[in-house]
């Protein structure tokens, strides 16, 4: 795998926000990542590059709690283990965008997105549709198709709604598990586009992809 990193968000404010060191992942016996280490800064966009098989899908499953791991990953300048429930490290501002979209496919677009914003349950619904009327600026496709169950969704409206989704629980970090995968160049550009918008928004992001060209 190789790590590119773009520059700091409008501030300039390059502080880790994620820190990630000597981190290692075994299936059974057999070594999935070994040793990774990397940075990602406060709005800061940062690349992991590679084919199959390189371990990228792992990496951002590990960081996100849900398999286990060795090594240190501070994220805010706290320290979870491998151990760390999922639940908890969303909770502290992470959220995973997977390549298979996981999306609820008999429901409905804006149910999907309502989903994303859970852990603000206790919140008021004037705040939860705030965050949701800022999706929709984003993405103003969903905004049209806000009635329609995902499962009538294009491939690039699915990767909207997934990326929405992640966006309703107001991550200070983004992970993107290949955003680009099976999209036509367009609808490529198009998101990717949004994700410098979210990084002038302070959102830091990181991302894994096969797509060198796209990613740079």
């Amino acid at each position: 795998m190789a790590v590119a990193a773009s520059g700091a968000g409008r501030d300039g404010n390059a502080d880790g926000l994620l820190m990630v060191d000597r981190l290692c992942v075994h299936h059974g016996r057999v070594p999935a990542l070994n040793a990774v280490s990397l940075r990602v800064g406060r709005g800061e966009i940062v690349a992991v590059i590679g084919p199959n098989g390189a371990g990228k899908t792992t990496l951002l499953t590990a960081l996100i709690g849900a398999i286990p791991s060795r090594g240190v990953i501070r994220f805010d300048g706290v320290t979870h283990s491998g151990a760390t429930a999922v639940h908890e490290v969303v909770g502290r501002g992470l959220a995973l965008v997977p390549e298979r979209h996981a999306l609820f496919a008999s429901m409905t677009v804006e149910d999907n997105l309502l989903l994303g914003a859970f852990r603000f349950r206790r919140e008021s619904r004037r705040r939860t549709h705030e965050t949701l009327d800022e999706v929709y600026s984003l993405f103003p496709r969903l905004k049209e198709r806000r009635g329609q169950t995902a499962s009538t969704l294009s491939g690039g409206e699915r990767q909207m709604l997934a990326l929405g989704r992640a966006l309703m629980s107001r991550p200070r970090l983004l992970m993107l598990d290949e955003p680009s995968l099976g999209l036509a160049p367009l609808i490529v550009r198009e998101i990717f586009r949004i994700f410098g918008e979210l990084r002038e928004r302070n959102v830091s992001i990181l991302l894994v992809e096969q797509n060198a060209r796209a990613a740079m």
